[in-house]
C-alpha cells in the first residue's frame, strides 16, 4: 500500500480531525503517502485532492469540525458520477480510502469498493450514535457533554421560576443523545423515537410531581419524535406548570472533542491503516466492550442499532 486518501462526509462531528490526524500520521510512519480529499465525495468528483503533510496535521487534535470540510453529493448515487470521481483517485495511484462519517457515507464507500476495487475502511463519525456495530461513534460523547452542560444551566432557571422545560436534542431517528443526557443529567422525562409515548401520561407525571412539591421539570425530547414546540402546545391546558422550550440545535455539533472521543478516534484511525496494509477492505471499524471490532461496512445499514431497554427504563424510573 503506497498511497491512501481520507475524506469526511455527512454531518460534522467533534473528533473527526483527531481521526484524520491518526490515520495520516500512522500511515506516514509506515512510509505511505496520504492524500486529503476536501468536501467529501463532492471533492473527490471535483478533484479537490491534495497531499497531506505533517504541517497540515499540527494543532488539529483538539479542534471540532473537520478541516477537510464536508458536503453532501446526492448525485454520487449515479454510477457514472462515481466512475468519474474514481478517475481522480486512480491518476494519483490511490489504492486505499478511509471514509469518516455515517451510514450514508459508508454506502458511497461500499460502492467504490464493489464497482472499482478501491480498498475502503469506514470510521463511524456522527453525533447521533446510530450506527450498528459500535457502542460509540466519534462525536457522541462530546455532544452528550454539551447537552449536560445545557441541562445544568436550564435547571437553574427552571427551578427559580417553577417551570417545565422541554429540551430538544439532536439524534435524527436515534434516541441515544436524549436517553443518556436524561440518565446522566437527572432528567424528569424522556421522549425518544424508539418508544411510543402519551401526552396524557406525560401531563399526569408532571402534575403528580407538582403535587409532591417538586418545583420544576426538565424533559428531554429527541428531534426524531417531533417538534418540542408542538409537544409543548399539546401539553398546554393539561399541566399545572408554565411551559418553556429550548432547542439546542447546532450548538451540539461544535467544540473541542472530549478525551473519550479523541481516544476512540485515534485508535480507529490507526487501525484503519493496519487493515489496509493487511489488504482488507469493505469494512467498518467499531468499538464494543472497549475493544476494536470490524464488520462488513454494509452492517451499518443492514442492521439496526437498538436502544438499551434497561437504560431506558432506568431513566424513566429515576425521572419519576
Amino acid at each position: 500500500m503506497k498511497n491512501i486518501a481520507i475524506l469526511t462526509s455527512g454531518g460534522d462531528a467533534p473528533g473527526m480531525n483527531t481521526a484524520i490526524r491518526a490515520v495520516a500520521k500512522y500511515a506516514m510512519s509506515k512510509g505511505i503517502t496520504v492524500y486529503g480529499i476536501k468536501r467529501g465525495y463532492a471533492g473527490m468528483l471535483n478533484d479537490e485532492i491534495f497531499e497531506l503533510t505533517p504541517k497540515d496535521l499540527g494543532g488539529i487534535i483538539d479542534r471540532g469540525g473537520t478541516f477537510l470540510l464536508t458536503a453532501r453529493l446526492p448525485e454520487f448515487k449515479n454510477p457514472e458520477v462515481r466512475a468519474e470521481a474514481v478517475k481522480n483517485l486512480k491518476k494519483r495511484e490511490i489504492e486505499g480510502l478511509v471514509v469518516i462519517g455515517g451510514d450514508g457515507s459508508f454506502h458511497g464507500a461500499d460502492l467504490l469498493y464493489k464497482e472499482h476495487g478501491i480498498k475502503v475502511i469506514g470510521i463511524p463519525g456522527t453525533i447521533d450514535n446510530d450506527i450498528a456495530g459500535t457502542d460509540y461513534t466519534i462525536g457522541f460523547d462530546t455532544t452528550l457533554n454539551i447537552i449536560l452542560d445545557a441541562i445544568s444551566k436550564i435547571r437553574d432557571t427552571a427551578t427559580s421560576h417553577e417551570r417545565t422545560y422541554l429540551i430538544e436534542v439532536m439524534g435524527r431517528n436515534a434516541g441515544d443523545l436524549a436517553l443518556y443526557s436524561c440518565l446522566a443529567g437527572g432528567g424528569d422525562g424522556l421522549l425518544i423515537p424508539e418508544k411510543e409515548f402519551s401526552i396524557d401520561d406525560l401531563a399526569m407525571q408532571i402534575n403528580k410531581r407538582r403535587e409532591q412539591g417538586k418545583l420544576h421539570d426538565v424533559i428531554l425530547v429527541a428531534e426524531g419524535v417531533g417538534s418540542a414546540f408542538e409537544i409543548a402546545e399539546k401539553l398546554k391546558g393539561k399541566v399545572k406548570s408554565e411551559m418553556r422550550v429550548t432547542v439546542l440545535g447546532h450548538i451540539q455539533r461544535g467544540g473541542t472533542p472530549s478525551g473519550l472521543d479523541r481516544i476512540i478516534a485515534t485508535k480507529m484511525g490507526a487501525h484503519s491503516v493496519e487493515l489496509l496494509e493487511e489488504g482488507k477492505s469493505g469494512l467498518m471499524i467499531g468499538i464494543e466492550s472497549n475493544k476494536l471490532v470490524t464488520y462488513p461496512i454494509s452492517h451499518a445499514w443492514e442492521s439496526k442499532k437498538e436502544i438499551d431497554i434497561k437504560d431506558y427504563e432506568l431513566a424513566l424510573t429515576l425521572g419519576h
